[in-house]
Order: structure tokens, then sequence, then C-alpha cells
């Protein structure tokens, strides 16, 4: 063991093969302009949240500061693999170079990781302001937010790091074949050659802590604001508490309902094949439908993009 390891050292492999839909040519056109239009819409739709978020003085909050970060992670996501996808597929070659795939799952897991503590973070906020409205500016000020924010970058760096490390020590041997669109850490593990129970042990333990861990915290804030909002006597201050929470919900859904399927199961089930396309859902489509949702859920923000169009608009035609 000690001998492979050493041998990845000194002579790592010089690429991989993202297999991606090879398998199904038929497909690859069609893929290839879904993942274009979806990455320009998901780059416009997260700027622009970003820019309204920064920009119109009504959308200072906390909720926007955390909704500003959301949407600045799922920027990075579509970045980070699908650029990647898209020169596979519009090419005969389709390999990404060791250094490449170490800082594609690097920053992926980075990303991951950090998301799951922001959407907690966005929960929490989300319980003072039904909870305990009175004091939410008390409780939610500007530097618990900052903080919570830097906590969410650093803790998800550190399970980067730790992935990093134990992944690139992984020998590799035969043909470096990923069926998959992009790196990921449970392909990576899957593909090596000698034992893998440490980086098995290590990915679940640290996933069902990121993952399980502000999954239940928001679960938790939404039982107090459910209990909460039943007991309003009215149904429209009913109906628009729930509204303020339902975008949120849809998001944390699609984000975790696939994370858990892909990160919490046993390593003997992990399906490559499956696998890959749960991969695409929520590398390219989870971060398309986000600002969409909070976009069309929500009445400051439509509002915050109308103003901004005009000032657009009108600087244009000066």
């Amino acid at each position: 063991m000690r001998s492979d390891n050493q041998s990845i050292w000194e002579d790592p492999p010089k690429d991989f093969i993202l297999l991606g839909v090879s398998d199904r040519p038929w497909l690859e056109l069609p893929l290839f302009v879904v993942l274009l239009v979806s990455y320009v819409l998901a780059m416009w739709g997260n700027v622009s949240i970003i820019l309204v978020s920064r920009l119109d003085p009504q959308l200072h909050s906390p909720m926007y500061i955390f909704l500003s970060h959301l949407s600045f992670l799922d920027l990075c996501y579509t970045t980070t693999t699908v650029p990647q996808m898209l020169v596979n597929m519009g090419s005969s070659s389709k390999t990404i170079s060791y250094s490449g795939c170490t800082v594609q799952y690097a920053i992926f897991h980075w990303l991951g990781c950090t998301e799951c503590i922001v959407l907690a973070a966005m929960a929490l906020d989300r319980y003072v302001a039904i909870c305990e409205p009175l004091r939410y500016t008390i409780i939610m000020h500007r530097p618990l937010c900052q903080q919570l924010v830097a906590v969410a970058w650093l803790s998800g760096f550190g399970n980067s790091l730790v992935q990093v490390v134990l992944t690139v020590q992984l020998p590799f041997c035969g043909r470096q074949v990923l069926n998959n669109f992009f790196c990921e850490v449970p392909a990576m593990i899957k593909l090596s050659c000698t034992d893998t129970a440490v980086n098995d042990t290590t990915l679940a333990v640290l996933v069902a802590f990121f993952v399980l861990v502000p999954l239940a915290l928001i679960l938790l804030s939404y039982g107090f604001i459910a209990r909460a909002v039943l007991r309003i006597q009215s149904s429209k201050g009913r109906h628009k508490a729930f509204g303020t929470c339902s975008s949120h919900l849809v998001v944390v859904s699609l984000f975790y309902l696939p994370a858990i399927y892909m990160y919490l199961q046993p390593p003997s089930r992990y399906s490559q094949e499956q696998g890959k396309f749960i991969s695409l859902f929520y590398s390219i489509i989870t971060p398309t439908l986000n600002p969409f949702i909070y976009t069309l859920r929500n009445k400051d923000v439509k509002g915050a993009l109308r103003r901004l169009l005009a000032r657009i608009w009108r600087f244009c035609i000066r």
C-alpha cells in the first residue's frame, strides 16, 4: 500500500477520460444545447440576483445577504463544471488533465458544503423573521450574518481540503476512465485500484455531518415556523407567512434530495451511471432554477429587478 501511495506522488496520471454520454452519441447535441442554454440562464439569473441584492437599498436585509451568497455559490457551481462539459461534448476528445480534475472536485465539494450551511442560515433567518419579528433586527444583525457566511465558507473549505488530501493519494491503475460528466470524489474513489475503506468512511462521515446537521437545523426551524404560522388567526397572514418560506423550501428540496441520494448511500451501491445524471441535475439544473424560484415568488426581488432595468434603460438612452 505504501509503495502505491508513493508511486502516485512520483508519477500521477496525466489525464482522465470523462465518458459523459459517449455511449449515447445521439444525446450529445441535445444535451449540449440544454447545457448551453441552462448555463446562460444560470449566469444571467444569478448575476441579476447578486446585483439587485447589492445595489438596491431595499434589499440590504439579512435575507438578501444570504441570497446573494447563494447566487454566488450557484454561479461558481456552474462555472466549475459546465464549460468543461461543453468543450468535451463539442469535440471528439473527452479528456481532462489530472490537475484540472483535482481542482474541479476540490472546488465542487467546497461549494457544496458551503451551500448546505448557507441554506441552514437562511432557514434561521426565516425562523427569526416569523417567530421573533419584534426582535428580528436585534438578533439578525449584519455582523452575525457575516459571521455565519464566513463559517459556511471556511467549513466548506476544510471539508474539501480533507477530501483532496485523501483522494490525491489514491493510485489509479490502467485506463483512467470516469463514467461521469465531471470529476467528483465518489467517482474518483470508485476508479481507484486499491483499498478505499478510509476514503469511503471519511467521505461518508464528513458528508453526513455537512448534509444531515444543516438539514436537521432547517427542519427544526420550519417545525417552529409551522407552529407559529398555524397560530395566526388571519388566513391572509398565514398565506403571507408561508409565502416567505416556500421559495427557500423548494430550493432546499432541489439541493438536498439529490445530495442525500448521491452521498449518503453505501459505496457498494454507488452507481456511476445513475450518479452522473444526478450530478448533472444539481450542478446545472438546480443553480439555473434557484434565481427564478426566488424571483417569481418574491415581490421585493421583482420590484428591485424592475428598478435596476429601468436605471439601465435610462443610462442607455442618454
